[in-house]
């Protein structure tokens, strides 16, 4: 195992460079994924290399890897051998209220969700992120009920944070600043700040915007550094460091969650 991990160990060391001399007070990343050839083994090596403490999500929904309340004991039991992480609910769908208990999200260090799958005005389920499965007959028509679907979820789906944020389908995504007017932005931000919900900053598909995160900020909302990988190639939270920067956010301006292993609450 030591021969596995020892390239990926030297690629991190290469970078952390960066990350280690910019990063103006501890960052965590709270949206990893254990997935490729990410194991816990490795995200560990990884997490120390590059000094960012990590949140493990586990994604919960219908046709998920877990889909019921019987299934989150064995996971919550298999992360009390790793303290130093934080365990997350990835709650998927808009089903997900109505497949788990409150009692079994609450043994999750926190919840998270998006608005990446939906049903339509037509009835149409979509996931916005496969173009095949996304319908969009008008796209300003489209983008409404998207942003209209964002604030309905923080307003009655009990998350902490708000992820993937401001994602956009990949037939609309070269046009973001076109659909996301200042006046969608408030609708979101507003709702997030009404319902103490923290907004992502996502490494991956570098969102939200600069403009976002400022008038964000400015209205007094929280915000998580998060990545979303796909496998083991991510590294050092770049995009987020950069908007901590440009946007001049301190931590006060973080939402962290309560390790609830280490807190003694389970």
């Amino acid at each position: 195992m030591k021969k596995k991990l020892f390239p990926v160990v030297i690629a991190i060391f290469l970078i952390s460079t960066y990350c280690t001399k910019n990063v103006p007070f501890p960052v965590t990343d709270l949206h990893i994924h254990l997935k490729g050839n990410l194991d816990m083994e490795a995200a560990i090596a990884k997490s120390k290399a590059e000094n960012i403490q990590y949140g493990i999500a586990f994604n919960c929904g219908l046709k998920f890897p877990i889909h019921s309340d019987s299934q989150i004991d064995s996971v919550i039991n298999m992360m009390k051998n790793y303290p130093q992480f934080f365990s997350a609910m990835q709650a998927e769908g808009r089903e997900w209220v109505d497949i788990f208990s409150r009692e079994s999200m609450n043994k999750f260090d926190y919840v998270f969700t998006d608005a990446m799958t939906f049903t339509d005005e037509k009835g149409r389920r979509n996931r916005i992120w496969i173009k095949e499965e996304t319908w969009i007959d008008d796209e300003e028509q489209f983008m409404d009920y998207l942003v209209n679907t964002i604030v309905k979820i923080m307003n009655e789906e009990p998350i902490d944070i708000y992820v993937n944020s401001t994602f956009l389908p990949a037939q609309m995504a070269d046009r973001y600043d076109l659909f996301w007017t200042t006046e969608r932005m408030d609708k979101v931000i507003n709702a997030a700040k009404s319902n103490n919900i923290a907004i992502e900053i996502n490494n991956r598909y570098k969102i939200p915007s600069e403009a976002f995160i400022k008038r964000a900020k400015k209205a007094g909302v929280k915000f998580t550094v998060g990545t979303n990988n796909a496998d083991e190639n991510f590294s050092g939270a770049e995009y987020a460091l950069d908007m901590i920067k440009e946007c001049r956010l301190t931590q006060d301006d973080f939402f962290m969650p309560v390790n609830k292993r280490l807190n003694g609450q389970l």
